[in-house]
């Protein structure tokens, strides 16, 4: 049974990692007490770690790196849960791709792993990150990631501000342009917030640091929806992409 933490962000201003979704955190270990971290998305792997770590400390679980393993893929066949943190997530997608990760994680996956992620960790749950907010700093082979769910992911979901006088796109222009050229939702994720799927149930939880609805839900052709609370009907299957 697919067991999903998919956080809009890992640190809340003025907190420190993790500690906005601690219980969260904890819910989805359920007991598990090593976690294996995904620090590729940052280039300091290491420092990544132990942040990770000394958030992770309090509920009495240990952190590994997979950075540290002689058999990346070895070490995710045999986690008891994985967590990959945020940062660029075309760096993130092309490590996992050069590793030959990105199949191991999704059969983990598929067999009841819990996977947690954060910002590019939850970008890349979706089918493809074509709806990332991050510079491509690094080509991936492709945009396709592990597809853990059947929609595509926008952390960090800012909405448009009204008074602002700047004239660039906002958020929600940049996901109708992908709308122009693609039939599959996207979720944002406001910040402060997370996606919980267990199975064939998904929840939109936490609290906004924006205030409002946990997430909002943009369809090709509709206006944007504000969502908390019980989304399982965006776990049915999506449509195939449209191009053009």
């Amino acid at each position: 049974m697919t067991d999903l933490l998919l956080l809009s962000n890992s640190t809340n201003h003025g907190h420190q990692p993790l500690e906005h979704a601690l219980d969260a955190v904890a819910e989805v270990l359920d007991g598990r007490t090593e976690l294996l971290f995904v620090p590729f998305a940052l280039a300091d792997h290491d420092g990544y770690t132990e942040r990770i770590a000394a958030a992770a400390a309090p509920l009495g679980v240990r952190v590994r790196g997979l950075h540290t393993a002689e058999d990346p893929v070895a070490a995710v066949r045999s986690a008891e849960a994985v967590f990959t943190g945020g940062g660029n997530t075309f760096r993130l997608l092309a490590e996992l791709y050069r590793r030959e990760l990105l199949q191991p994680l999704r059969e983990r996956v598929s067999e009841g792993m819990p996977y947690l992620g954060a910002s590019a960790g939850t970008n890349i749950a979706g089918p493809t990150v074509r709806t990332t907010n991050d510079m491509p700093i690094v080509e991936p082979p492709s945009l396709t990631s592990l597809g853990l769910v059947p929609f595509q992911l926008n952390p960090h979901y800012v909405d448009p501000d009204p008074g602002s006088t700047h004239m660039g796109e906002t958020r929600e222009k940049r996901l109708a342009e992908f709308h122009e050229c693609n039939d599959i939702p996207v979720l944002g994720l406001r910040e402060g917030t997370w996606l919980r799927v267990r199975g064939d149930w998904a929840e939109l939880a936490g609290v906004s640091t924006s205030g409002g609805a946990a997430g909002r839900l943009f369809r090709r052709g509709l206006p944007g929806e504000d969502l908390s609370g019980d989304v399982s009907d965006l776990l049915a299957p999506a449509r195939e992409p449209v191009w053009g």
